[in-house]
């Protein structure tokens, strides 16, 4: 470990404060997000018009309103017909007690906040950075939320700054409310010579022969794999911190600390486990990266086959800040839940920091398709349950926004953590006769659900086709289109006509 490597514990202990500093309004009790706030004992219907870039007045006063708002670094879990989602302790505008957030939905899109995990820092994670010598910060961050057998387990991270110490616990419940119990320390980090990485940002997979396996990590040397003990949910091997499977590159001589929040699926259609990991920093680039692999325990390749535990940057990047016309842009987009409905269809969720004023924190979730060749890829859209109809060639003829999701990380560590680097729209029109932007050496091909662009340049787009809402326009339903081409980039479009 090279101890010029940004600590970005710290960084994130810093942007969630200045998140808590910004200028923060009382509520109007308007009633807007659908909650019943207005003494009448009705629930007015959810009208997705009312979701907003941002939301000043709603603080401490009153969380029961907050809905989709304040969302930061969530996990989701879907029990019965209902979907639970558990957040680090945040609020934009003023600080707000620790305990971890829970919120529940039915459809993903009208979010209802049920409270807190926690009454407090939990004794046993506290105990530890307090003997430590140190102070802990007062909010939990990264819970991960997973369920077996009957028994729901919820990891929760908690760290302090000085000394530089972090803890990973565990807490149990029989229901996705709670009451939750206390169960042990998982693993523990210092930032000292015995350091490997620090011990936040938690995700658990169970492999097709049933043994639990642990990746967390946040800087300093990449990103941890920990067997677990199945019936306890605890370290396997007391001491265990596991070994490392993913690392970035060097930047400017050093190893590249900007790497954390995994997650970690299987999906049996492709019998693959899947590692999603976040690059850079919340307020820069902070993007998500994919390897996959045959074994839990790895190695996880890239699009290019390359082992994503080596000293190099990995691709796809299938999602990262992007700006289509008329918005200020999305940023923050990464640390990612990914989670199923139960039906095959998977989703991804994260925050969403909105170009105009990025300390605001919302929860976006978004649909993931998977390639013929098995890689995962996101809508360029959030989620809003639009009619799935049939889309026919004649359909697709017409104008749109295109966002190619890729930067280059230019030379000098610190020089790439300047900008959030928006990843900008250009035109795109496909021709009625099978042209793209009026050149005839640009086709475009149609096999429902997949769009085919074969361009000049020797490059190949591959996307999928699906009927969703324009955001940015207010526009019920529109075509998008999302997939990788033929060199594992990531490449958007959203019909603008």
């Amino acid at each position: 470990m090279n101890t010029s490597v940004i600590n970005k514990s710290l960084f994130r202990a810093s942007v969630l404060v200045l998140a808590m500093l910004a200028s923060c309004t009382k509520d109007s009790g308007t009633g807007t997000d659908g909650n019943d706030d207005d003494g009448t004992g009705t629930t007015p219907t959810f009208d997705i018009a009312t979701i907003t870039d941002t939301y000043p007045g709603y603080g401490p006063d009153n969380v029961y309103q907050w809905g989709y708002r304040n969302v930061h670094d969530p996990s989701i879990i879907k029990d019965g017909d209902t979907y639970y989602c558990y957040n680090t302790d945040v609020c934009f505008g003023a600080d707000i007690r620790p305990g971890i957030q829970i919120r529940r939905s039915k459809d993903l899109i009208k979010w209802d906040f049920m409270g807190w995990v926690f009454d407090q820092l939990p004794a046993q994670g506290s105990n530890f950075i307090s003997t430590s010598g140190g102070t802990p910060f007062n909010s939990l961050w990264a819970p991960y939320i997973m369920k077996v057998g009957s028994e729901y387990r919820l990891y929760y991270s908690l760290s302090s700054s000085t000394p530089r110490l972090s803890v990973i616990g565990l807490a149990t419940a029989s229901a996705p409310l709670g009451p939750w119990t206390e169960k042990g320390i998982v693993v523990t980090s210092r930032n000292d010579s015995t350091i490997q990485t620090n011990a936040i940002d938690p995700t658990v997979v169970i492999d097709q022969s049933g043994r639990h396996w642990m990746y967390y990590g946040s800087a300093w040397d990449g990103i941890y794999k920990l067997e677990l003990n199945p019936a306890t949910g605890l370290v396997k091997t007391s001491g265990d911190k596991g070994v490392r499977v993913a690392q970035r590159g060097f930047t400017g001589g050093v190893v590249n600390g900007n790497i954390e929040g995994p997650e970690v699926i299987y999906n049996a259609q492709f019998n693959k486990y899947y590692l999603f990991i976040s690059y850079d920093w919340l307020q820069t680039k902070y993007n998500v990266r994919v390897g996959r692999s045959d074994s839990p325990e790895g190695p996880f390749l890239d699009f290019n086959g390359n082992d994503i535990n080596n000293e190099q940057d990995d691709y796809p990047m299938i999602l990262a800040p992007y700006k289509f016309n008329g918005h200020s842009g999305w940023q923050g987009v990464a640390h990612c839940s990914v989670f199923d409905d139960g039906t095959g269809s998977y989703y991804m969720a994260h925050q969403g920091r909105p170009g105009e004023n990025s300390y605001y924190m919302d929860l976006h979730v978004r649909k993931i398709f998977w390639t013929e060749e098995g890689w995962p890829v996101v809508s360029p859209e959030r989620y809003a349950a639009v009619e799935q109809t049939a889309i026919a060639a004649t359909d697709l003829v017409g104008n749109y926004e295109q966002i190619i999701l890729g930067y280059n990380v230019v030379p000098g560590y610190g020089d790439e953590q300047t900008s959030p680097d928006f990843q900008t729209s250009v035109s795109l029109t496909l021709d009625a006769a099978g042209t793209i932007n009026g050149s005839a050496n640009n086709h475009w091909s149609y096999s429902a659900p997949w769009l085919t662009l074969t361009w000049s340049n020797g490059y190949t787009d591959k996307l999928h086709v699906e009927r969703g809402r324009d955001w940015e326009n207010a526009v019920q339903s529109t075509i998008l289109l999302s997939g990788l081409n033929n060199a594992g980039t990531a490449v958007w479009g959203k019909k603008i006509n």
